[in-house]
C-alpha cells in the first residue's frame, strides 16, 4: 500500500473511461508553480526574440541601401521593445484563452512562413557553394575554445533542445477550450499526431540546412545570417514577429487567468477585481475590468523591462526550457500514465519509466547549469538597457 505522503505528493481521479479528471496535492502545486513561472518567463524571451527580428529587418534594409561595410547600421533593441511591449498591453485585454483563435492561428501561419523561408535561404547557400564545412561534434577545442566552454555549451543547448517542449506547458489549456464532442482525448490524440510530427518535420529541415549553410557560426535566428535578398529577409523576420505577438498571448493568457482567479476566491465581494463594465463600440460591446486593466499592464511593463534589462535571450531561454522540461513534459505526465495505467510498483515497466524520468532530471539539470553559466558571462558582456546591434 502506498504511504500516506505518496498519495499526498499524486492524488488522481478518474473519469468512467479511464481518463484522468483530477490531480492534487503537493505534486499539483509545484508542478502548477513551474508551469505558470515559465509561461510568464516565457513572454520575456518573446519580446527579446522579437527586437531582435525587427532590428534584422532594419539591419537588412539599412545594408541594402548603404552597403554592408557601413558601421553605422547598428540600432538599439530598446525602442523595438518597447513598441512590441504597449502592442501587447492591448492585446493583454483580451478576457480569457478562448478568444484567441484568430490570433494563434496567425501566428500558427507565420510560423511556417519563417520556417520555409529560413530553409529556402538555407538551401540557397548550400547549393551555391557557399556552406559552411560542418561536424558532428561541432565546434573543435583549441585557442578559441576550451574544453571546459564546450561542456558549457553543450549543456545551455540542451535547454536550448528543451524550450522546444514549451507545447506542453499550455496543452492542459487548450483542452479546456475544446467543445465536449467529440471527447478532448480523441481530439488531442490527432491534434497532437499531425501538429506534432508536421512541426518536427519542418524545424529540424531548417534547423539542419541552418547548420549545413553556417556550419559553427550559425546564429541563434538563422535571419541575422542574411541580408540578401533583402526584402526576403526582412518578410521572413516579419513572420517572425507576428509568431511571437500571437504566441505571447497563447503563453501569457494562461498565466493572467491563474492570477485572476485567485484574486477573485481571495476577493469575491470587490468590484474592482470582479465587476465587468460593457464598453459598446458601434455594434461590438467590450467588457472592461478594472483589475485586469491594472494587472495585465503592469505585468507587461515589468516583462518589458527585464527583457531590455537581459537582451541575450538565447540563454534565457535555454533556462527557461530547462527548468520546465522536466517536471512538465517528463514526471508529471509518467506519473499520470503510472497511476492511470495502475502500473504495480518496481515491476519491469515502472522501473523503465523512472529510469527514463531520472535520465531525464539528470539532463535537466545540466542545461540549468549550462544557462545560469552562460547568463553569468553575458552579464559581464553586456551593458545593462544598453544592447545594440
Amino acid at each position: 500500500m502506498e504511504s500516506t505522503n505518496t498519495k499526498a505528493l499524486m492524488e488522481v481521479e478518474l473519469d468512467d473511461d479511464g481518463r484522468i479528471k483530477r490531480t492534487g496535492g503537493t505534486m499539483h502545486v509545484v508542478c502548477g508553480s513551474i508551469q505558470y513561472g515559465k509561461l510568464a518567463g516565457i513572454t520575456v524571451g518573446y519580446t527579446i526574440t522579437s527586437a531582435t527580428s525587427l532590428v534584422a529587418i532594419e539591419k537588412a534594409f539599412c545594408f541594402h541601401k548603404r552597403g554592408h561595410g557601413e558601421s553605422y547600421c547598428e540600432f538599439s533593441y530598446n525602442p523595438f521593445m518597447i513598441g512590441f511591449g504597449i502592442l501587447q498591453v492591448f492585446l493583454s485585454q483580451i478576457p480569457n484563452f478562448h478568444e484567441l483563435t484568430w490570433l494563434s492561428t496567425i501566428a500558427a501561419i507565420t510560423s511556417f512562413g519563417y520556417a520555409f523561408i529560413a530553409s529556402g535561404l538555407s538551401l540557397s547557400a548550400i547549393v551555391s557553394g557557399k556552406g559552411k564545412g560542418t561536424s558532428i561534434t561541432g565546434v573543435e577545442i583549441g585557442a578559441g575554445l576550451s574544453a571546459e566552454d564546450k561542456v558549457w555549451r553543450v549543456f545551455s543547448s540542451l535547454g536550448n533542445i528543451a524550450l522546444a517542449s514549451t507545447y506542453a506547458t499550455v496543452i492542459y489549456d487548450i483542452m479546456d477550450t475544446l467543445k465536449s464532442h467529440p471527447p478532448e482525448n480523441k481530439q488531442m490524440k490527432k491534434a497532437n499526431v499531425i501538429g506534432i510530427t508536421a512541426m518536427t518535420i519542418l524545424f529540424l529541415l531548417c534547423s539542419c540546412l541552418g547548420y549545413a549553410a553556417f556550419g559553427d557560426e550559425t546564429p541563434g535566428n538563422i535571419f541575422t545570417a542574411f541580408y540578401e535578398p533583402f526584402w526576403l529577409v526582412a518578410l521572413g523576420n516579419v513572420c517572425v514577429v507576428i509568431h511571437m505577438i500571437g504566441a505571447y498571448q497563447v503563453m501569457g493568457q494562461p498565466f493572467f487567468r491563474i492570477v485572476e482567479m485567485g484574486a477573485n476566491m481571495m476577493w469575491p465581494d470587490s468590484d474592482f477585481i470582479n465587476k465587468e463594465y460593457p464598453i459598446r463600440i458601434s455594434s461590438v460591446t467590450l467588457n472592461f475590468n478594472l483589475f485586469r486593466l491594472t494587472w495585465r499592464t503592469i505585468f507587461v511593463i515589468l516583462a518589458t523591462i527585464l527583457a531590455m534589462a537581459m537582451p541575450f535571450f538565447s540563454e534565457i531561454l535555454s533556462l527557461l526550457g530547462a527548468i520546465g522540461f522536466w517536471p512538465l513534459v517528463v514526471f508529471f505526465p509518467i506519473q499520470m500514465h503510472i497511476a492511470q495505467k495502475h502500473i504495480t510498483k518496481l515491476s519491469f515497466k515502472w522501473c523503465l519509466l523512472q529510469f527514463l524520468s531520472f535520465m531525464c532530471f539528470l539532463i535537466s539539470v545540466a542545461a540549468i547549469v549550462g544557462s545560469i553559466h552562460g547568463i553569468s558571462k553575458d552579464l559581464h558582456k553586456y551593458k545593462i538597457f544598453r544592447y545594440k546591434q
